[in-house]
């Protein structure tokens, strides 16, 4: 299983929703909205991928009405997320399919995510 969290609009849902097309478990953990340090653990993932950006990469993609001061608070909220995550990227300079290529080479690369932790693979898919 495979948790997403990150600041809002750096591509969480997005990542997700490729990854579950992928058959992978994905879901994105809204940490950035909580104030509870380790929401990311309750369902114990087998990887933890945090999505960062920066305020200016933000508002190109979506018109947020807030500033560095609410980024920075939800930075703060994912501080514990950031330290113990398998993967971090800083998703400013790429494309979805650049991030989702990221995770899938360290699945693939470090961590062997086998068959076995794919969506189905219990009944033989």
């Amino acid at each position: 299983m495979i948790a997403v969290v990150g600041v809002c609009v750096a591509g969480k849902t997005t990542l997700v929703k490729r990854l579950r097309e992928l058959g992978f478990e994905a879901y994105n953990v809204a940490q950035e909205h909580s104030g509870i340090k380790k929401l990311w653990k309750r369902r114990e993932p087998d990887i933890l991928v945090m999505l960062d950006a920066t305020l200016p990469a933000i508002r190109k993609r979506r018109d947020v009405p807030w500033g560095e001061e609410r980024l920075a608070l939800q930075r703060e909220r994912l501080m514990d997320a950031r330290q113990h995550a398998d993967l971090f990227i800083q998703t400013d300079l790429l494309s979805k399919e650049d991030v989702a290529q990221t995770v899938l080479d360290y699945i693939r690369r470090d961590f062997h995510y086998g068959q076995d932790n794919r969506r189905g693979s219990e009944e033989g898919s």
